[in-house]
């Protein structure tokens, strides 16, 4: 791989082209709105972007960096043809790579930045990758598959000084903005309880992996799909979005939704790393006699407790209490009958000692308990809004990027997505807490795998990023990768 990266390089891109038009010039400097009227953007002032991932989300991940005006889409990089079609219509002047290795090696002296929108299991070398180059990086949620790769970007970016930001585009809303107001404002009082809850998953969890093969399809590169993960034969339906499902390459409900769903919580409360987890799981009946979980796979539902420190020394510790697959805290009895507890399928509730505040997906439609509340108070706005809200979540990097590493405000920089992804992914130690050295014989004289982290409050030592009292939990909290994929 190439070497280039902000520290060996002593300008940038944009800087020498400026550079040159001036000596060029040699008497003066033309102002943009001069050359171009109001609004023109001079082409050595956009930025650059390099799309790892430009299907679905990826798509419209690039569509919305081109919207803000001062973005160039450059080059496209997907493993899957299909999936890059609409976006390679759509910026036909990109140019086009499978393997954003070689795309890496070939043009990094070409763009400025990079968006990741690939699966979990890849954001963390891709992203690491674009970083060591010198190029900012914006990465869809969750931030990593690993607790360890997430504390490695979170260094890294600080390492290398390039501008980030995670895809929870809710962390640029009004939403939570307006709850910590009120939060600050005192109107909930101090809070030791948090409920959140998610409808997902909405793809195939619980289950056993395929036992039918599948013929690879010719537009896609299935060795280049599973990067980091281990080998696997390819079966149908894996590809473009039920891999959520699967430990090897998803998260679960928890990555999927958390850093949308946890996020207004977490800012509101400032909240850090977790200190305990513990949870317990759903199940699904394998036949009429046995209940099946399987190892590969996140579970159907589960409900997960977080324990933070509180606000001020000596305060009581504030429970978290995720649930996904469709379970749901108890309706607070300040809701009325008729009312929708957060946005039906997602929420978070908030409860304080003197009230209790909710909110939608993306901290959307935040409420005061009960909610004839909301309209009743009248709190000043004391943090600065994001132009356009959650849709400026794209504009906001693109700016901060062209600006430089430190000359602008983010909603969710690494520093920030770093310690929220990994919360979400301690809490999916507890929830894959099984012991593999000591498994048992079924009925049928099958292997039956143990959950004994299921059984107990797990430790979690943020330091050291290790589990205390359950050692066999620490085997994912970093994975080995296969030859030709690192973590620098």
């Amino acid at each position: 791989m190439s070497k280039f990266s902000s520290k060996n390089t002593s300008n940038t891109r944009r800087d020498f082209i400026k550079k040159s038009a001036v000596a060029a010039s040699g008497f003066m400097i033309v102002p943009r709105h001069v050359l171009g009227g109001p609004g023109f953007t001079a082409p050595s002032d956009k930025l650059l972007i390099a799309g790892i991932g430009v299907g679905g989300k990826g798509e419209s991940d690039i569509k919305s960096f081109y919207k803000s005006g001062k973005a160039e889409i450059a080059f496209l990089c997907d493993v899957d043809d299909r999936r890059a079609a609409a976006s390679r219509k759509a910026f036909p002047k990109a140019k086009y790579y499978k393997d954003y290795r070689e795309m890496f090696d070939k043009e990094s002296n070409n763009f400025d930045a990079v968006s990741v929108s690939t699966p979990d299991h890849n954001h963390a070398v891709q992203t690491m990758a674009a970083m060591e180059r010198g190029k900012h990086v914006y990465v869809q949620k969750p931030l990593t598959h690993d607790i360890y790769e997430a504390r490695k970007l979170t260094e890294a970016a600080k390492e290398y000084k390039v501008v980030t930001q995670m895809g929870n585009q809710g962390a640029s809303g009004d939403g939570v903005r307006k709850m910590k107001e009120w939060y600050d404002a005192g109107l909930i009082g101090e809070v030791q309880e948090v409920n959140v809850w998610t409808n997902r998953p909405v793809w195939p969890q619980g289950i056993p992996w395929p036992k039918n093969r599948s013929a690879i399809p010719s537009e896609l590169d299935w060795k280049l799909w599973l990067g980091t993960a281990p080998h696997k034969e390819y079966v149908d339906g894996l590809v473009p979005f039920n891999w959520r499902g699967w430990w090897d390459y998803g998260t679960g409900a928890l990555g999927d939704m958390g850093c949308h769903l946890i996020e207004p919580p977490f800012s509101v409360l400032d909240l850090k790393y977790p200190k305990e987890v513990e949870c317990s799981v759903g199940s699904v009946y394998v036949d009429e006699f046995q209940r099946g979980y399987f190892p590969d796979s996140c579970p159907p539902s589960s409900h997960v407790i977080m324990s933070f420190d509180g606000k001020a020394p000596g305060d009581d510790d504030i429970k978290l209490h995720w649930m996904d697959g469709g379970i749901k805290p108890m309706r607070p009895e300040e809701l009325g009958p008729e009312e929708t507890f957060g946005d039906g399928g997602n929420g978070a509730l908030i409860i304080g000692t003197k009230g209790k505040m909710m909110c939608g997906t993306y901290g959307l439609n935040p409420r005061l308990l009960p909610t004839s509340k909301t309209d009743e108070v009248n709190i000043a706005e004391t943090y600065e809004r994001v132009p356009n809200g959650m849709d400026g979540h794209y504009a906001q990097w693109v700016e901060a990027a062209i600006a430089g590493y430190g000359n602008k405000k983010l909603s969710s920089p690494f520093d920030i997505a770093g310690p929220l992804t990994e919360s979400l992914l301690i809490a999916n130690l507890a929830i894959r807490g099984y012991d593999i050295q000591n498994r048992k014989k079924d009925a049928n004289g099958k292997d039956q795998i143990i959950y004994p982290g299921r059984d107990l409050k797990m430790i979690w030592d943020s330091e050291n990023m290790k589990v205390t009292n359950f050692d066999e939990a620490n085997q994912f909290v970093k994975r080995e990768y296969p030859e030709g994929f690192t973590l620098s």
